[in-house]
């Protein structure tokens, strides 16, 4: 989004990944597999470390920093809720151009889920940072702005893409909503750096991405059940929760059509169990 905003960018430009690693220093970036030439929705929907490097690479530290610190992370969200993190991005000056390159796919910043919703809110909101609140307000407040409406709308679309059936996100699907999210998948992090074989798996996302209502994100640390990639991990949960909660506020579905289906196979099976039972 931040390098959208600056210019560095465009929706349509395409970055070379191949041959799916990169070298900075004494440092080795991967990729999943050799994807060649990228646009940046296909590098968003494919998880891409390699084209998010090369995007980071595209603006100065401090560029990113500021960036950074717009959307909230490393500062208090101001929420007032008792024993909450500020987060940490660190000093711009510091980084080291594979510390720079690695705060773009989530390792060497401190991110709390509060801190990481919000700023899905400024691309739901179309760019603007609102103060975060417990407490029901008769008027939502005026806000921030972070990004344009354009890039904010630009990135929403963007992210649906990861949620399609190509993307690492396709199983934080909603019946009859188009939802539009970022899954991630980090090594724990502990004394003496980064664990080999513990893992915190992401899934970050916003509904209905036509006319975004809600923000949420899961978290999911030290999955045990075999995968642990915030596609197959904390997706899967978004998905239930998300699908509960835009009933329980009642928001029309995007294609009324796709829930009418769903009700009636629902149903079907409903009358097939009764009729074994008997």
């Amino acid at each position: 989004a931040a390098a959208l905003e600056l210019g560095k960018i465009k929706p349509t430009t395409v970055i070379n990944t191949s041959p799916g690693y990169m070298r900075i220093g004494n440092n080795t970036i991967r990729d999943a597999a050799n994807y060649g030439d990228m646009p940046i929705t296909k590098i968003l929907q494919k998880s891409s470390n390699i084209g998010a490097t090369k995007i980071a690479l595209s603006m100065t530290a401090e560029e990113m920093w500021k960036s950074l610190d717009k959307f909230g992370f490393g500062l208090s969200s101001g929420s007032r809720f008792p024993g909450e993190a500020d987060g940490r991005i660190g000093d711009y000056w510091r980084w080291s151009p594979v510390q720079q390159a690695s705060r773009a796919y989530g390792y060497g910043l401190q991110v709390t889920a509060l801190q990481l919703a919000r700023a899905y809110s400024v691309i739901a909101n179309d760019g603007l940072l609102k103060p975060i609140s417990f407490l029901k307000l008769d008027q939502a407040p005026e806000g921030d702005r972070v990004l344009s409406t354009a890039v904010a709308s630009q990135v929403r679309k963007m992210l649906e893409s990861v949620v399609s059936d190509e993307g690492t996100g396709k199983q934080a699907k909603v019946d009859g909503y188009r939802i539009a999210g970022k899954t991630g998948t980090v090594h724990k992090s502990g004394r003496g750096g980064y664990s080999e074989d513990r893992y915190v798996a992401v899934f970050a996302g916003i509904a209905p991405a036509s006319k975004p209502r809600l923000a949420m994100v899961i978290v999911v640390h030290d999955p045990k059940l075999g995968d642990y990639h915030g596609g197959q991990v904390a997706a899967p949960v978004f998905a239930k929760v998300m699908n509960g909660a835009l009933r329980l506020m009642n928001v029309a579905p995007d294609d009324r059509q796709a829930i009418k289906q769903r009700q009636a196979a629902n149903e079907a099976f409903m009358l097939r169990v009764a009729g074994g039972a008997k």
